[in-house]
């Protein structure tokens, strides 16, 4: 009852941003529930809000969103992705590495915050949005680093959506080959089924469509490594603790999600209600950027906003640029 009374004012609050995000987001794919989220958040932010609010809003920011995380592995299956994704994990790899090194460079050279940084460098190499709702817990980013980061990748998720299809055409890309280039380079869902679905609209077969989304499902297990690194290397940066425990660094939501998706392989057809299960994941993401958004000065974020603009640019380029180098080597493409 005390947490109840405690914090399900600002759940509600929350709650009451992303239905209307969530709209939007489905009218406009490209864009997406979260960016809506966020922007409705940062203008809700203006208003000087009762006290009351802040303790729900806090665990919507933190708790709901780890929760939204585990529900997306039910939309996991693991079989599926490993007969396809399978030819796809080199390039995977060295798109990420890419774009992770990069990102750590260019931060040290640029003077950008660290956990920026990561966060567009997890972002774009991952899965966008949802690899940096999974990561910035664990490294502990703060609610403006997260702002910061979503809407610098949002920024390239429209300009990819709409650009590559464009650019597949003037390089002469295979379905196969445009698919695979889609689904490593783009770095939303969202945006590569855009990219995907332009291009079979424009050549008549649906192959780089399903190409493209079943190799950034792929993508989206590279989160599992990924935060656990992030969670020791946060622990030997953020903790002064001589020794840390392994208990106390590993995200306990990513073992969550690598159980929900290992359940959703073995009984996802003989259990229908777990198709449900991703979407009520997505909400509750578009409900921790709406709590996030609520936590950020937007006028900071704008001063301090060209430089992860730069990076993400940057990254997003040397990605699209190694994919496709990738599938010269290995005769994909």
């Amino acid at each position: 009852m005390d947490f109840i009374n405690k914090n399900l004012r600002g759940i509600l609050f929350c709650f009451a941003l992303a239905v209307p995000a969530t709209y939007l987001g489905k009218l406009f794919p490209v864009v997406g529930a979260p960016v809506f989220a966020i922007l409705f958040g940062l203008t809700a932010a203006f208003w000087k809000r009762p006290a009351f609010f802040q303790p729900g809003i806090q665990f919507t920011a933190k708790k709901i969103l780890q929760y939204s995380i585990i529900l997306l592995g039910f939309g996991m299956n693991l079989f599926e992705i490993l007969a396809v994704g399978s030819q796809s994990l080199l390039i995977i790899v060295s798109t990420i590495g890419t774009a992770l090194i990069t990102a750590y460079i260019l931060s040290r050279i640029m003077n950008i915050d660290r956990d920026i940084a990561t966060l567009v460098g997890v972002g774009s190499s991952i899965c966008g949005g949802s690899a940096i709702a999974a990561a910035a817990p664990v490294i502990k980013a703060s609610d403006k680093d997260i702002a910061q980061s979503i809407s610098v990748i949002f920024l390239f998720n429209v300009v990819a959506a709409f650009l590559f299809p464009a650019l597949g055409d003037m390089l002469g890309f295979t379905d196969t080959g445009f698919g695979m280039w889609a689904g490593t380079a783009i770095n939303d869902t969202s945006s590569v089924v855009a990219a995907g679905q332009t291009w079979a609209s424009a050549h008549g077969s649906d192959t780089a469509l399903n190409y493209a989304t079943i190799v950034k499902l792929t993508r989206t297990l590279a989160i599992i490594p990924i935060c656990l690194g992030l969670a020791y290397i946060t622990s030997k940066t953020k903790n002064t603790a001589a020794d840390v425990k392994i208990t106390s660094i590993f995200p306990m939501f990513i073992l969550y999600f690598v159980i929900a998706a290992i359940f959703n392989t073995l009984a996802g057809e003989s259990l229908p209600v777990l198709a449900q299960l991703p979407a009520i994941g997505k909400f509750m993401i578009a409900m921790a950027m709406a709590a996030i958004g609520l936590n950020t000065n937007l006028v900071s974020i704008v001063k301090s906003g060209g430089k992860p603009i730069l990076l993400g640019l940057v990254c997003w380029i040397f990605i699209a640029l190694v994919s496709i180098g990738m599938q010269h080597i290995l005769g994909i493409w």
